[in-house]
């Protein structure tokens, strides 16, 4: 059986993320002519050129369950009133295509500027404010996908440093585990950094929902405490996000250092999937290995 990522042997790469846009494409009625990659990373992501659809294209069949819960979320956040992005009107619900779960959204507008802390902030704030919703939302184990994408990088990491990674993850698992909350937990976005947050002519809505989950309010807190820390976020921004959210879980909590050290673990290896094809994530990856070893969090880490 192919891994997660791979049908029969093939990376998930470039070409194959093409290959699968152009056959989801024709079985949901689209046109994949002149489709333009946007992003590249956990998800293929390409805006059509024929219709306003963004398509995104997951690594493997594991993947199916998140990206049905997505679309699930996003209808939820419509009903809710809270900005976000929509499913894409009259494309079928998540496909799985090629051994690949697909989901077509509704195309954004072009953005009118940059996404600051401040609109992150505010829209953390409406949604850690909603009640639970219809259906069931999972806990957000950051360190689920470390296995994952260290086996996608084998042969092209160090096998001590994927072992390192490992045993980190299920330390950090342990201490999680074990934390006594600042916050009531409730639903989350999960991966909460302004590069999720568009700002069109109608304000800030959020993108990227695959990651929402029911679990510590800290999860979409700390996030931004260690952009500023180990990307380089400016601390004035950093100031904007805690302001208009109305707390700062980074300074006011205890446990804050383990939920950042889960997810420096978790982003260390989500590097690691690129690194059979891309020399850059490889460098980076042993970056982000070695100043974890050295206990160093003054070690810059590139944004990837």
């Amino acid at each position: 059986m192919a891994a997660d990522g791979e049908q029969e042997g093939r990376p998930f790469d470039r070409e194959r993320a093409r290959e699968v846009l152009a056959e989801a494409c024709r079985s949901a009625g689209f046109s994949a002519a002149g489709a333009r990659e946007a992003a590249f990373g956990e998800n293929a992501v390409f805006a059509l050129a024929a219709e306003p659809v963004v398509v995104r294209i997951g690594r493997g069949a594991a993947l199916l369950e998140r990206a049905r819960r997505e679309a699930e979320v996003a209808a939820w956040l419509a009903a809710e009133g809270v900005p976000a992005v929509r499913p894409a009107p009259g494309a079928p619900g998540a496909l799985l295509v090629s051994g690949h779960p697909v989901t077509f959204w509704a195309r954004l507008p072009e953005p009118v500027r940059p996404a600051g802390g401040a609109d992150l902030g505010a829209l953390l704030r409406r949604v850690h404010a909603l009640g639970e919703p219809p259906f069931r939302l999972p806990r957000r184990d950051l360190l689920a996908g470390v296995g994952r994408w260290l086996a996608a990088a084998a042969g092209h990491i160090d096998p001590a440093d994927a072992a390192y990674l490992l045993r980190r993850r299920d330390e950090h698992a342990e201490r999680i585990a074990d934390l006594r909350p600042l916050l009531p937990r409730g639903p989350i976005h999960g991966d909460a950094l302004p590069r999720n947050v568009h700002v069109g002519p109608d304000g800030p809505v959020l993108v990227d929902l695959e990651t929402f989950a029911d679990d510590l309010r800290e999860h979409d807190l700390v996030v931004m405490a260690l952009a500023r820390d180990r990307y380089g976020l400016p601390e004035a921004e950093y100031r904007a996000f805690t302001g208009a959210y109305g707390r700062d879980a980074d300074a006011e909590w205890e446990g804050a250092a383990a939920l950042r050290g889960a997810r420096e673990t978790a982003s260390a290896a989500w590097v690691a999937q690129h690194a059979p094809g891309d020399p850059r994530a490889r460098e980076e990856f042993r970056r982000r290995v070695a100043s974890l070893r050295a206990g160093d969090p003054t070690v810059r880490w590139h944004a990837f």
